[in-house]
């Protein structure tokens, strides 16, 4: 008699390409208002068409910043406004999430399901999550002190 594995669920791949993709384009998008001179932990406000982002550079290295990225939502009494500490890196051109929310260090891959109930991809889908925030069509640039 032979088991059959039409059952058996395939592991999650993680598409390291469509990933490096996305931090490419969060980079690029990042590029269009992030200032060449600026003060840490002086957080500047980024207004596009569709709304506003508070910018604020906690960290910066010879290739590396480290960037906290807030969509402030106004009368937002219900649910928080979305939060990410993004690394850019300038050498390879990338901009990657390390934390979002409540998810102080996202893992590449999460067992599914899991007790927190990430996706599989929590890690890409929350990059991909901050390329829709970073779209919000660029203005101007606002510093606030």
């Amino acid at each position: 008699m032979t088991v059959s594995n039409h059952n058996k669920k395939q592991k999650y791949q993680p598409n390291v390409s469509a990933f490096l993709a996305v931090c490419g384009r969060n980079y690029a998008h990042i590029l269009k208002w992030l200032p060449e001179q600026f003060n840490l932990n002086e957080p500047w406000q980024v207004e596009g068409e569709f709304g506003s982002l508070l910018v604020n550079i906690i960290e910066n290295t010879k290739y590396t910043q480290l960037v906290e990225i807030t969509r402030p939502i106004p009368n937002g009494h219900f649910f928080k406004s979305p939060k990410a500490l993004v690394r850019i890196y300038h050498d390879a051109q990338l901009a990657e999430v390390l934390t979002s929310q409540q998810i102080y260090r996202l893992k590449p891959v999460y067992d599914y399901p899991n007790i927190h109930m990430h996706h599989s991809d929590e890690k890409f889908q929350v990059n991909a999550f901050l390329e829709e925030l970073l779209k919000i069509g660029v203005r101007r640039v606002a510093c606030q002190s």
